[in-house]
């Protein structure tokens, strides 16, 4: 394919007709008004006017930019987004505004960064890192960002090239190096043409609302300078400016000596390393995007262990290899179609059955072939953080893997690959981790705890509790993940020789012992952290008990270790999970997400994009405040449980709610508890989504309750409304994220950053 789009080539008829798509749908005044030429290499100022804060008219404003309306729904994701502001581009003219992440967005919201940074640290040096993994214009995006921070006298760690690094790389040098933060530029699992900037803080987590909405109110403030003076100046460096640093990151070998330390006092231990050393077949790295590739066979070879995986898909590509990419929609309809490259997401086929589109788009029937019964795949995304654990089984193993409730693709004749979810592979690994460190003698060194989010397992919480580890539950999103080791941190260093107590998102105060050990910190959608024996340390001296972001490479050298460790006994990890199941008396073996999309986000017309989108988002809206009233109205004691049931049982004529114990506003859904499962309704806090989990002791019983009550349309009956206050009904959002700002704040870990000397603290 020769076809080149403003410096993109397209690899494939499928990328190519994406292009065309792209192109043809953009305006010929957006192509030709190039707003920011990432090409100029030397400084200059952009002139923010007042004309490009209003919608375009091609006669009475033709330089408009329709900022205004683009900062509304910045603003308002920023207020409650999971993992970064996250939106689809214009990947042909990434200065395209209509769409939600441009570069002119970007520059404000740097802009914005370094105003807040320079007023919370004045007179101080400042030092951040920016990294990228590889989708559409990234580099651009990193370059800009650092070169807007040196204007301002920041100083911007980049790898050399300004190559790739994976997101948990980023935040464990923010730490590690006690960096004023960082930005990441990634949409995770997302779509090919969704981007998005993830801000790390000094700790190395991603913002919480309350970070984000510092720099929003900053966006405000410059527009309105530009309001009063008529425009707004926003300065350039240029791209060779000195505090642009590739250096350290060259003599850090972009910071794999310092993780390899941190592994090695973590999931590294000689008991696992043995084992994958002992490994007679060869494990199956799948590297979509290929980004991950550059850093984790780095690793993987210092800690000599390299030679035991194979690896697909090793060329960096913004298309993602064209996997999850499809010519046809769900429905049949002749488009592009983008299921991104979350591997677990099931869609059905005309004829009714299920299926992973974006497995069946690897076309493991084909590069799997060769490869012999038993061997294991592991599938990690673009910024690598997540991890879907696979392994080739025979076909006469079929009814007891679905008995088991583990899905499967066919990829032969007489073979199939078992696809686990994170709740399935991360159970088996946080079991096998455990035996770990019994074998060492280092359990009962400390009491133990999790971490996880209220959507992933119950059988987690149940596991748990039967080996004397304690639980934390909250919100989703990883940053409610890191935030509550803070607050465990804090404690063990204030006090150390007391009990640390915490509260979860459910409510339950939750006393984890005296110096306590993170064992698992983790969430449903393929994210895990496992931390260190050992108290981390940075340069200057902070503590932390595991690091900030999920890392799909602790994951891979756990997952490796049972792989061997199975394959000794001849044994498969769907035999490992049931024996898992059984001498841990499990009863919520089976779980369930149901993702429910109000409009095709891969529509390369921004218009229609838009009013699709709004048009979802309230719907989704609906959908949420449906629960979320009860459940707040339920907490200030205006409404029953009892009555709760009555109105269910209204609603969902065809569902049992006899047995429902409590429901419960968990930080951004609703969570519903039953004596034998649970069902959770979370809007999304990235798009017009709902997702409806769910797990219990009946598979086929969770997933009816999780599709009929996630795709409910949110109407009210007259019962639901002579339950329920309308006056708070309609205030309920506003009262939820009073009542989570209550949660992450109880016992914060607040200690501010104090930027060290960096002439010591960056010796290397």
């Amino acid at each position: 394919m020769e076809n080149v789009y403003n410096s993109h080539k397209a690899n494939s008829m499928l990328e190519q007709s994406l292009f065309e798509s792209v192109d043809s749908k953009t305006p010929d005044y957006i192509k030709s008004n190039k707003l920011l030429d990432m090409s100029e290499k030397k400084a200059y100022t952009f002139r923010l006017k007042k004309e490009h804060l209003e919608a375009y008219d091609e006669k009475t404003n033709p330089y408009g930019l329709g900022l205004k309306e683009w900062f509304a729904g910045y603003a308002k994701e920023a207020e409650v987004s999971t993992a970064g502001i996250r939106g689809p581009q214009n990947i042909l003219y990434p200065y395209d505004t209509r769409f939600p992440i441009n570069m002119v967005g970007i520059m404000l919201a740097t802009e914005a960064k370094a105003l807040v940074a320079k007023e919370l640290y004045p007179d101080s040096e400042l030092v951040k890192l920016a990294g990228s993994e590889v989708r559409y214009n990234s580099k651009d995006f990193l370059n800009l960002i650092a070169r807007i921070q040196a204007a301002h006298g920041i100083k911007t760690l980049v790898p050399k090239d300004r190559k790739t690094i994976p997101i948990w790389m980023a935040s464990f040098l923010a730490f590690k190096l006690d960096l004023l933060g960082g930005e990441y530029i990634t949409s995770s699992h997302g779509i090919s043409v969704k981007n998005a900037t993830k801000d790390l803080n000094s700790q190395g987590s991603q913002y919480l609302p309350e970070e984000s909405m510092l720099f929003v109110e900053k966006i405000k403030y410059i527009f309105s300078e530009v309001e009063k003076n008529g425009y707004y100046d926003i300065n350039i460096s240029a791209d060779d400016d000195a505090l642009i640093s590739e250096e350290l990151m060259s003599k850090l070998d972009d910071g794999v000596e310092l993780y390899k330390q941190y592994l090695l006092d973590g999931v590294a231990k000689d008991a696992n390393l043995n084992l994958i050393k002992d490994l007679k077949e060869k494990i199956v790295i799948e590297n979509v995007g290929g980004s991950a590739y550059r850093t984790l066979s780095r690793i993987l070879k210092s800690l000599d262990i390299e030679k035991h995986f194979d690896w697909m898909n090793t060329d960096e590509d913004p298309f993602f290899h064209g996997i999850g990419k499809y010519d046809k929609d769900p429905k049949g309809n002749k488009t592009f179609y983008d299921y991104s490259v979350d591997a677990t997401v099931l869609s059905k086929k005309s004829d009714g059955t299920s299926y992973f589109p974006v497995i069946e788009s690897l076309h493991y029937d084909e590069k799997l072939k060769d490869y012999p019964i038993g061997t294991v795949v592991l599938i990690t995304d673009p910024d690598h953080d997540r991890l879907t654990v696979c392994q080739i089984e025979s076909k006469d193993k079929v009814d007891f893997i679905k008995k088991l409730g583990v899905d499967y693709v066919q990829i032969g004749q007489d073979r199939v690959l078992s696809v686990f979810t994170a709740n399935q592979s991360f159970l088996m690994i946080m079991d096998f981790w455990a035996n770990q460190l019994k074998k060492e003698k280092l359990f009962k060194k400390h009491p133990r705890f999790i971490i996880k989010t209220t959507a992933s397992a119950r059988s987690w919480d149940e596991w748990a509790k039967k080996n004397g580890i304690k639980v934390v539950n909250v919100p989703v999103g990883f940053k409610e993940i890191a935030n509550v080791m803070k607050k465990v941190e804090k404690q063990i260093q204030e006090k150390p020789n007391k009990n640390v107590v915490v509260t979860d998102v459910l409510g339950n105060k939750i006393n984890l012992g005296k110096n306590p050990k993170l064992i698992f910190g983790g969430e449903e959608s393929g994210g895990m952290i496992i931390g260190s024996e050992e108290v981390i340390k940075s340069q200057a001296g902070r503590i932390a008990i595991a690091m900030r972001e999920k890392s799909a490479t602790e994951a891979i050298i756990v997952a490796s270790a049972l792989t061997s460790y199975l394959s000794q006994k001849n044994q498969s990890l769907s035999e490992y999970l049931s024996e898992v199941f059984k001498t841990n008396k499990i009863v919520s073996k089976f779980d369930i997400r149901e993702d429910i999309a109000y409009y095709n986000e891969s529509e390369p017309d921004i218009e229609k994009l838009k009013a699709a989108k709004t048009k979802g988002e309230a719907q989704r809206t609906k959908n949420d405040l449906f629960y979320l009233a009860m459940a707040v109205s339920k907490k200030q004691g205006k409404l029953s449980v009892s009555n709760i049931k009555k109105i269910l049982g209204n609603t969902f004529e065809e569902l049992s709610f006899k047995n429902l114990k409590d429901v419960k506003f968990v930080g951004d859904g609703t969570y519903l508890e039953f004596k034998d499962k649970f069902i959770e309704i979370r809007p999304s806090g990235t798009d017009a989504k709902t997702k409806a989990y769910g797990a219990g002791s009946d598979k086929e019983e969770i997933k009816k309750y999780a599709k009929i009550m996630g795709n409910y349309s949110g109407d009210l009956s007259e019962l639901y409304k002579k339950y329920v206050n309308m006056d708070l009904y309609n205030n309920a959002k506003e009262i939820s994220l009073k009542d989570y700002a209550v949660f992450t704040n109880k016992d914060a870990n607040n200690t501010k950053f104090v930027p060290p000397n960096y002439s010591e603290t960056l010796k290397f």
